[in-house]
C-alpha cells in the first residue's frame, strides 16, 4: 500500500514538473513579444501576454508539439515593418501577414531561417522595393501571395528555382521589366502566374510554349507580340487571361486546348476571324472586344450566348450576337 501511494506522489511530481504539450518554448515566446513589440504593440496582439502561453488563446498563434507553427497577424491596425526576429520561430509553416495597409518596408532576409515554411502570405499591404532573390532560398513554400502591394523592379528570375511552388501570385504591384528567361526551366511543378495589373513589358519567352500551365492571368500589362506559347490542342489550360495589353497575332491560328473554360483576350491587337474550334470550348467567360479582329461569329457552341459586349469594338465581326452580316 505504501508503494502505491509512494508511486502515485511520484507521478504526480513529474507530471506537474515536465510541461505542457501545448506551452511554446522560451525561444518561440521571446520570438513573438519581439515581433509584437516591433509592430508597436496594436491592439490585434493584445492577446499576446508575456504572463500566459502563448499557444494558448494568443491571436494568430497555432502551434504543434510546442513549436509555433503558424503565425497570422491580418486585417488590423498595424503599423511597422515585417520584424527581423520572425526569422526565430524555426519551425514556422504558415506566416500570413495580410490586409495590413500600415505595413511598410520589405522582406526581411531572416525569412531564409524559415526552411519549413510552406505557406507565405503578404498581400494588401504596403511592402515596397523589390521582390528579393533570397525568397527562393524557401524551398519548401508552396504557396506563395505577395499580391496587392507596392513592390517595384524586375520579376526575380530565382522564382523559377522553387520546387514545389504552385502559383506565383505577384499581381497588382509596380513591377517592371518582362518575364525572366528562367520561367523557361523551372526545376519543379509548373506553377500558375498571376502577373497581372503590373507595368511589365515585352514578349513572352517561347521556351514557355513547353509548359502546360492550368492558368495564367497576364491582364493590365504592356506586353507585346505572340501569346501562342499559352495555347496547345494538347494542354489542359484552364483559364488563360491576357487583356489590356498590346498583343499583335493571328487569332485563327491558335490551338486552343479543349479544357478552357475562361479565356479574355480583350484590350489588344489581335487580329484574323473567330476560330470554329472555340465552338467546341465550354465556356464560362469569353470576351475578344477592342481588338483587329472581322469576319462571322462561328455558329454553334456557346459563343452566341454571349453578351455583345464580349465582341464589341472590332473592325468588322459580324453575326449573333452583334448585327447581321
Amino acid at each position: 500500500m505504501k508503494l502505491l501511494v509512494h508511486l502515485s506522489i511520484f507521478l504526480s511530481i513529474l507530471f506537474v514538473s515536465l510541461p505542457s504539450s501545448y506551452s511554446c518554448t522560451p525561444n518561440d515566446k521571446n520570438a513573438l513579444l519581439q515581433i509584437k513589440k516591433s509592430l508597436n504593440n496594436p491592439p490585434l496582439l493584445s492577446s499576446w501576454n508575456p504572463r500566459t502561453d502563448c499557444c494558448t488563446g494568443w491571436t494568430g498563434v497555432e502551434c504543434t508539439n510546442r513549436r509555433v507553427t503558424a503565425l497570422s497577424v491580418s486585417s488590423g491596425e498595424v503599423s511597422g515593418q515585417i520584424p527581423y526576429q520572425i526569422g526565430d520561430l524555426l519551425d514556422l509553416r504558415t506566416l500570413d501577414f495580410s490586409y495590413l495597409t500600415n505595413l511598410t518596408g520589405n522582406i526581411p532576409r531572416t525569412i531564409t531561417k524559415l526552411k519549413n515554411l510552406n505557406t507565405l502570405f503578404f498581400k494588401h499591404t504596403s511592402l515596397s522595393g523589390p521582390i528579393p532573390d533570397y525568397i527562393s532560398e524557401l524551398k519548401s513554400l508552396t504557396f506563395l501571395d505577395l499580391s496587392f502591394n507596392q513592390f517595384t523592379g524586375l520579376i526575380p528570375g530565382s522564382l523559377s528555382q522553387m520546387p514545389k511552388l504552385e502559383a506565383i501570385q505577384i499581381n497588382n504591384n509596380k513591377l517592371t521589366g518582362s518575364i525572366p528567361n528562367s520561367f523557361g526551366s523551372f526545376v519543379g511543378n509548373v506553377p500558375n502566374l498571376y502577373l497581372s495589373n503590373n507595368k511589365l513589358s515585352g514578349k513572352i519567352p517561347e521556351s514557355l510554349s513547353k509548359y502546360d500551365f492550368n492558368a495564367v492571368d497576364l491582364s493590365g500589362n504592356g506586353f507585346q507580340g505572340d501569346g501562342f506559347m499559352f495555347f496547345g490542342r494538347n494542354k489542359t489550360t484552364v483559364r488563360v487571361d491576357l487583356s489590356r495589353n498590346m498583343f499583335n497575332f493571328d487569332l485563327v491560328k491558335v490551338k486552343f486546348a479543349r479544357s478552357i473554360v475562361s479565356l479574355d483576350l480583350s484590350h489588344n491587337h489581335i487580329y484574323g476571324k473567330i476560330p470554329p474550334a472555340l465552338t467546341k470550348l465550354h465556356l464560362e467567360h469569353f470576351n475578344v472586344s477592342d481588338n483587329h479582329l472581322c469576319g462571322k461569329i462561328p455558329s454553334g457552341g456557346l459563343l452566341q450566348t454571349f453578351e455583345p459586349s464580349a465582341y464589341a469594338h472590332n473592325i468588322c465581326l459580324c453575326g449573333t450576337p452583334l448585327k447581321a452580316c
